[in-house]
């Protein structure tokens, strides 16, 4: 696998642990992480090189995923929405959200909201598999076989 993969799914849907899981799977990979590419300041290029791969992790809801591919311009690029069940996302998040300094929901998003947001109004740009029962090797497997059988671009 080579060029972009765009991972994005609801808060605590697991896009950052299957990224990096993703990536560390790749012979040649960097884990772009939502939270902090919006804080990057970069200086200095590197060459792109054959064979190498971006894995790109960030919320991404209604139209804002096609608008944000259409401004990637490496080829081939991938695209996969991980959608577990509200129930499966809340007990991750509750989980998640007990040892992290910031949190994902509060009085503004609940996540039955944002659950029903990619599912409604998401363009399917690339697989969507279920993440439900999937531990986290399961998940980079399914999305591995997604984006080998369906290109977003």
């Amino acid at each position: 696998m080579s060029g972009v993969v765009v991972i994005t799914g609801t808060t605590a849907s697991g896009k950052s642990t299957v990224a990096q899981a993703l990536a560390k799977r790749l012979p040649r990979a960097a884990h772009v992480r939502g939270d902090a590419f919006r804080r990057m300041i970069v200086s200095g290029r590197a060459e792109y090189t054959p064979g190498a791969a971006a894995v790109v992790q960030d919320v991404l809801l209604g139209p804002e995923p096609a608008s944000y591919v259409e401004r990637i311009r490496t080829r081939p690029l991938h695209v996969v929405v991980l959608a577990p069940s509200p129930e499966a996302v809340a007990k991750r998040g509750a989980g998640r959200e007990a040892g992290r300094p910031k949190t994902g929901y509060g009085p503004a998003w609940t996540i039955a909201g944002p659950d029903a947001e990619p599912r409604l109004r998401t363009e399917a740009l690339g697989p969507w598999p279920d993440t439900s029962a999937l531990t986290v090797e399961q998940t980079v497997a399914a999305t591995v076989t997604g984006t080998e059988r369906a290109r977003a671009v």
